[in-house]
């Protein structure tokens, strides 16, 4: 019995790339005879030398067996430590916290700008009101003044007012 050599592959591991399934997406592709196979119809896999139909199939053929053997991993996984466990749970918690005190600070600052806005409304209103007042008692005095003058120079008033 003939036995081939064992092959001591990597374990399986994270991609360290995002896949790009959108940049042919909506595009319409001429395929002649002569056009090579990395740019014909449907997803290309340089690893593998084929050409895939469409996403799903591309998602399944890139995390498969024959691909994943083509790049020199095997299927298996390193399996985790505790303390590698309970290190992953304390990063995601204190991620989740970031996270909500990243919220927490996008509230206190649209809060902070409201009530903002509603402190230069009030003042706003207190020069109207301010103005209005001034007007009327200027308007009030005015007409003494008037008069009184108009007694002084003999006269019976300086013409209709249109209040």
């Amino acid at each position: 019995m003939f036995s081939a050599p064992v092959i001591k592959r990597e374990l399986l591991k994270q991609r360290e790339y995002k896949v790009d399934l959108d940049s042919k997406l909506g595009k319409s592709v001429v395929i002649t005879k002569n056009t090579p196979t990395s740019q014909s119809g449907g997803y290309y896999c340089n690893v593998c030398d084929c050409v895939v139909k469409d996403s799903i199939n591309f998602l399944d053929h890139i995390n498969g067996k024959k691909h994943q053997r083509n790049l020199g991993m095997s299927m298996k996984i390193e399996r985790s430590t505790l303390d590698q466990v309970k290190a992953r749970f304390a990063h995601n918690k204190r991620k989740l916290e970031e996270k909500k005190d990243e919220y927490e600070l996008d509230t206190r600052l649209k809060e902070a700008a409201e009530e903002e806005a509603r402190i230069k409304e009030l003042r706003r209103e207190r020069r109207r009101d301010k103005k209005r007042k001034l007007q009327e008692t200027d308007d009030t005095d005015d007409v003494p003044a008037q008069s009184e003058l108009a007694q002084i120079m003999g006269f019976s008033g300086f013409g209709a007012s249109k209040k």
